[in-house]
């Protein structure tokens, strides 16, 4: 039977400097998955005039690493509680470096595609791994939730510095550059890994059940490419319908799997938590309303105000500055007496009145803009720390490769789902909009007026064509119309924000702190510690027969 550690031991030894300079360097992986995202926005153009890829081959270049991200998460986390964290981490550092390479110096279409899968499957290992790690680093839950908390500011704001740092290497280098920034890092991770991180794995993990791996995928990913393609053709077409219902039914037989076996890839242990559910669908509330925001800012401040594209990318870090406060101070409430349930609803709350601070721009409002995403961000990322702790916390130890598999992938559907939705509605006004300025001027033949109802960069480029005053009035037109779009869509956006912290209110009420590990689970995690080495007593670790002496906190359960 299971016992609960004494109160004195429940939250676990307290992390030193050893394990803060180990967080730092886990850090790395996070940052170049993050920025991998937005890479490659500056990059399209360059790498159209040297490979000349055709229109499918630049859709497959930009999504096949979100595809091969989001289909593999699940797999990989439980693969790094089984085999092994820190080893899977290293694994997947040496695919993402080589990788890198191979899409830097890629002679065509295809190998960059190819390339670009390949970094997929390094993200998958690395995105799950480094979080579990962090999860066994860090035992006593103020740390713990510190750490979270920097996490999630630093995975936020990796998505504007990948675009700011793919435009300044496209000025000075040629396009390849973008990729060659991730070499140094993973060859910085894989040295420094082996000296300041154990491996953790679960020690008792039973066999591996290789027919979800599969299930898992084919659940996943036609659920992603419905959502993507609805985002991309601004509405639901019977193709994507198709892909998302086909891959909810995948997912189902996945679920039954997992229910009923005893090797389930996710162990149902994980919901054992009353926290741990709610956790996973509110930090997808929270990917929701930061990818749907970036859909519009990104357009805005380029399309709307003219900026040039590094200009642009230089202007949307100005909400980073907000958004690195807003964790910790979220960790730091919780940890001085305020309810959990109650700051995770107001960030959602936060992030409502930031979303009506955007419904509010006009044509001209960088400020108004700026201000905007600041705000919604702040809020965003207070909820993303607070509940990617409690998802992580709640669970075993052994389990922790798993949960953030799952909270990460709970992350891909929010984002695409963001984009999907939100987009879908700023286009339908858009579009509405449009015509019927278009249609009153008289002026546009058929095949120009369908142009410009497809999206703002075309009617710009259609406005470009077109002399004197016609001209200048379709495409002032275009950007009210834009502006419109956006601001019914950020008005819905903040209907779901403030829907989702009733939600959250209803659902985490009552539900207590984190907790340390029980006696059994310290004593599993104690054993996984010498996965690749071993723990004794006085702390001494070994690595893969490079013994040295860790601190005694770094072995989890003492």
């Amino acid at each position: 039977m299971t016992t609960s550690t004494p109160p004195s031991t429940a939250t676990g030894r307290r992390a030193g400097r050893k394990e803060w300079t180990a967080f730092v360097v886990l850090m790395l992986p996070l940052l170049l998955v993050s920025m991998d995202v937005s890479v490659l926005y500056f990059a399209v153009p360059a790498i159209s005039r040297e490979l000349h890829p055709s229109a499918t081959q630049q859709l497959w270049i930009f999504d096949i690493y979100a595809f091969a991200l989001a289909g593999l998460l699940i797999t990989m986390g439980a693969l790094g509680d089984r085999f092994g964290r820190r080893k899977l981490l290293m694994s997947g550092a040496a695919a993402f470096g080589a990788a890198s390479v191979a899409a830097a110096y890629a002679p065509s279409a295809e190998m960059l595609i190819a390339a670009r899968a390949v970094l997929g499957i390094g993200g998958a290992t690395l995105m799950p791994s480094t979080m579990a790690l962090v999860r066994n680093l860090f035992l006593d839950e103020k740390q713990r939730a510190k750490a979270i908390a920097i996490w999630s500011s630093a995975m936020a704001g990796g998505v504007a510095l990948g675009s700011v740092l793919s435009g300044v290497m496209i000025e000075h280098f040629w396009w390849g550059s973008v990729f060659l920034i991730n070499v140094p890092a993973m060859v910085l991770l894989l040295v420094l890994v082996p000296l300041l991180v154990p491996e953790f794995k679960d020690p008792k993990p039973g066999a591996f059940d290789l027919a979800s791996v599969p299930l898992s995928m084919a659940a996943v990913l036609p659920v992603i490419y419905g959502l993507k393609k609805t985002a991309a053709d601004n509405g639901a077409g019977p193709i994507p319908v198709l892909a998302i219902v086909a891959g909810l039914a995948i997912g189902a037989v996945f679920v039954r799997r997992q229910l009923t076996r005893r090797d389930a890839m996710i162990s149902p242990e994980l919901f054992h938590h009353r926290g741990f559910g709610p956790s996973i669908a509110l930090n997808a509330l929270a990917t929701f309303a930061m990818m749907g925001s970036a859909y519009f800012t990104t357009q805005y401040l380029q399309s709307v105000l003219g900026k040039g594209p590094l200009e642009a990318a230089l202007w949307s870090l100005a909400p980073s500055v907000c958004v690195g406060i807003a964790g910790p101070a979220a960790a730091t409430l919780v940890q001085r007496g305020a309810n959990r349930a109650h700051v995770i609803g107001a960030g959602f709350l936060t992030g409502a009145i930031g979303y009506g601070i955007l419904a509010l721009a006009g044509t001209d409002a960088l400020w108004t803009v700026l201000i905007g995403a600041a705000v919604l961000a702040s809020g965003i990322v207070m909820v993303m720390s607070l509940v990617t702790d409690m998802a992580i916390g709640t669970v075993p130890p052994k389990r922790a490769g798993s949960a953030a598999a799952l909270l990460e992938t709970g992350q891909e559907f929010g984002g695409a789902m963001g984009m999907a939705v939100l987009g879908s509605v700023g286009t339908a006004v858009y579009r509405s909009d449009v015509q019927d300025s278009a249609t009153g001027t008289g002026s546009l033949p058929a095949d120009a007026l369908d142009q410009v109802r497809e999206t703002l960069g075309a009617a710009i480029a259609v406005a470009g064509r077109l002399k004197g005053q016609a001209g200048t009035e379709l495409l002032d037109a275009a950007r009210e119309a834009f502006t419109h779009g956006m601001g019914l869509a950020c008005a819905a956006g903040a209907m779901v924000l403030v829907a989702a912290a009733v939600l959250a209110l209803m659902t985490l009420r009552g539900v207590g702190p984190t907790t340390g590990p029980t006696a059994d689970e310290a004593a599993d995690d104690a054993a996984s510690t010498g996965a690749g080495g071993t723990a004794d007593r006085a702390g001494t670790v070994g690595h893969g027969g490079a013994t040295h002496t860790a601190a005694p906190e770094t072995v989890p359960g003492r």
